[in-house]
């Protein structure tokens, strides 16, 4: 086990830092029984090569159109404070790079998603299909570790431009991942 561990390890990212950007569009839900639906939140990371390696660097965006309370709870579930599957980042994490209140649009439709995050910039995914099939399905990676879940589908970066928290991520062509999640607790 730990051969392979080790494996893994030595795999890692491409890049010596790798710069993500976790988008969650809340269609219907609630937190200790406030309304979150409609709602958004990006969080924003400087990770190292190997992510389980920690130090990461994470920042998060919550949508302007939260009110107080629905900031606090939203805040709560994706920092990890309230537990549930943020938490098992939230050990990873070295450095706060703070909380922004902005206005978020987001948009998914015919296997397209993008998000505005106010004046910090835009990010959009495509969903691949593979060549040869007919349905139209979207390729989908499994039995991975996520927060939301073991299986993404698969999507490429399209137009991109971020500034946020100091960080500048270059996702235009980059891998992107798409998937719908439900959490309970």
């Amino acid at each position: 086990h730990s051969e392979v561990l080790d494996m893994y390890r030595q795999k890692g990212a491409d890049y010596d830092r790798c710069q993500v950007v976790l988008v969650f569009h809340v269609d219907s839900g609630a937190v200790d029984g406030v309304d979150v639906g409609g709602l958004n939140v990006a969080a924003v990371a400087d990770t190292p090569k190997v992510m389980s390696d920690g130090d990461w660097r994470l920042g998060v965006l919550i949508d302007e159109a939260a009110s107080d309370e629905q900031a606090a709870k939203l805040g709560g579930v994706f920092s990890g404070a309230l537990g549930g599957p943020m938490a098992a980042l939230a050990p990873l994490i070295g450095e706060s790079l703070g909380v922004e209140r902005v206005p978020i649009e987001f948009s998914s439709e015919g296997g397209r998603h993008s998000v505005t995050l106010g004046d910090k910039g835009f990010i959009e995914v495509e969903d691949v299909v593979p060549f040869g099939v007919e349905t139209g399905e979207p390729a989908r990676l499994a039995g991975i570790f996520h927060p939301l879940g073991s299986e993404l589908t698969i999507s490429k970066g399209g137009e991109s431009t971020l500034s946020v928290f100091g960080l500048t991520p270059a996702l235009a062509g980059q891998a992107g991942f798409s998937t719908a999640f439900a959490w309970s607790g």
